[in-house]
């Protein structure tokens, strides 16, 4: 089992960036593949990236393909995401998850475990 919890949310302006941590417990966390999801107001919960056990894989949605980057640091049992030019529509709860495989999902429901959220807020 694996506990993630995330930090790095905030609000900042549109065009600004921020970067987002990922801290999981446990010993195992390089058996895990992880993702980041968001949830906006009177949406579903969306998808946004995600990245393999060994971080050779990535997947990013289209509406933060460059201008998004996930990584990760298994010897710190951490994975990151940066956001770069921010955008209002960018603004949500975002949730980090883990799934005990070798590949990313792209479904909520793969996902075996997940955070508490933290808040990213982009004003115009």
């Amino acid at each position: 089992q694996v506990q993630v919890v995330e930090s790095g949310g905030g609000l900042v302006q549109a065009g600004a960036s921020l970067r987002l941590s990922c801290a999981a417990s446990g010993r195992t966390f390089s058996s895990y593949a992880m993702g980041w999801f968001r949830l906006a107001p009177g949406k579903e919960r969306e998808f946004v990236v995600g990245i393999s056990r060994s971080g050779g894989s990535t997947y990013y949605t289209d509406s933060v393909k460059g201008r998004f980057i996930i990584s990760r640091d298994n010897a710190k049992n951490t994975v990151y995401l940066q956001m770069n030019s921010l955008k209002p529509e960018d603004t949500a709860v975002y949730y980090c998850a883990a799934r005990q495989t070798v590949m990313l999902a792209t479904v909520p429901k793969d996902y075996d475990y997940w955070g508490q959220g933290t808040q990213v807020t982009v004003s115009s």
